[in-house]
């Protein structure tokens, strides 16, 4: 039977002969590092270089039958994958060594570890959060080509997406929980079952992903997973909601909206349509979304299906920009936009918000000197 750490063995002799400048790290990951290895599991290794030179060293070959891969991750690569902004974090967090160039090289890895132990711990929950939100976006687009391929009866183009919608909804289910999956997916489901943040159905969604052979049921299993896991993720992203601040987070916002405001009124008195529906459109939901900010602390979530961030703009008396637009008649938009130019001012200065507005040239030179700037 082939001794997988022979071929390991081979390896680092051939990089300390020929490498030994351009890689710094050699190590193994997966079954052998877990001791779960069979008679047909290959050795994970991989080596990170330190120089161009030394990517020149990956190599994929089979010996005996057993397929393997010594593959190259950059340093940046390694850092991404320790701080969980890259899936596959137990690649670097379980890892074993075998070959370390230098001393620095070893700290530098065990900083790495570091990082990972630092991300899951309480005072990193907020990040954490985030970056489950992030991982749950890059799902929509799986389940809008499901959505419109409907009436489509090919199996494997269902099984496909939605295979992309599972393994990413585990990962951002991972990331919300602060933890990283050590084995790849398919052996994974005990780790992916115990998570302690999880949607209720989480085992029936995923056995309908997994076994189903009807395509609606496999749309259905998909959308409503996915909706249970944002459900979760916006429900731990308020627990960090913090306190209104409107000093620092608004700083500079009317400053340049004014110029946009002061564009849709010129487009209403030129009945310019097509420039005041873009502005106006932008104006009220940016303006909507950065006093939601003002407020939480927190961007509103694009992963909501509905405009519940406005409510913040609305509550607070501002004029329905959307609302008055009409291509027959500007005079409605016009009216609220000079409404909110000093409605908006007014409301920011209440809240201490310093707005740099001057009369003439004058005032801002004597206001340059003053500052220093």
């Amino acid at each position: 039977m082939l001794n997988v750490f022979d071929v390991a063995q081979a390896l680092i002799d051939y990089v300390e002969k020929e490498y030994s400048d351009e890689i710094a790290i050699i190590a193994y990951y997966g079954s052998y590092a877990q001791g779960t290895a069979t008679k047909r599991s290959d050795l994970d290794f991989f080596f990170i270089p330190a120089s161009p030179q030394g990517y020149q060293a990956s190599i994929q070959f089979i010996i005996d039958g057993i397929g393997f891969d010594f593959w190259p991750i950059s340093w940046e690569r390694a850092e991404r994958m320790a701080s969980f902004q890259e899936d596959k974090t137990t690649i670097i967090a379980d890892s074993k060594l075998l070959y370390v160039r230098s001393q620095e090289d070893h700290d530098r890895f065990m900083r790495l570890r570091e990082t990972t132990s630092t991300m899951q711990g309480p005072e990193k929950a907020q990040d954490m959060v985030e970056k489950a939100e992030s991982e749950l976006r890059k799902v929509y687009l799986h389940l809008y080509k499901m959505s419109r391929a409907v009436d489509s009866e090919d199996i494997t183009f269902y099984r496909i997406e939605a295979h992309e919608v599972l393994t990413k909804v585990l990962q951002s289910l991972a990331l919300l929980n602060r933890t990283y999956y050590t084995r790849g997916f398919g052996k994974n489901m005990e780790q992916v079952l115990g998570l302690p943040l999880k949607p209720a159905l989480l085992k029936q969604h995923i056995d309908a992903i997994m076994y189903s052979s009807v395509n609606a049921d496999i749309l259905q299993a998909s959308e409503e997973l996915t909706a249970s896991t944002l459900d979760l993720v916006l429900e731990q992203k308020e627990k960090y909601y913090g306190t209104p601040s409107y000093p620092d987070r608004m700083k500079g916002f009317y400053e340049e909206l004014k110029g946009v405001m002061d564009k849709i009124i010129t487009a209403c008195e030129m009945n310019d349509y097509d420039t005041a529906f873009f502005s106006a459109i932008s104006v009220q939901d940016l303006t909507a979304a950065f006093l939601f900010f003002a407020e939480t602390g927190h961007w509103p979530s694009d992963l909501i299906i509905n405009s519940s961030y406005i409510e913040t703009y609305r509550k607070l008396g501002f004029p329905e920009l959307i609302a008055a637009l009409d291509s027959r008649d500007l005079s409605k938009l016009q009216a609220a936009v000079e409404s909110l130019v000093v409605s908006l001012d007014r409301y920011l200065r209440a809240n201490g918000v310093e707005i740099n507005c001057f009369d003439n040239a004058e005032q801002f030179t004597a206001f340059l000197k003053e500052n220093k700037m």
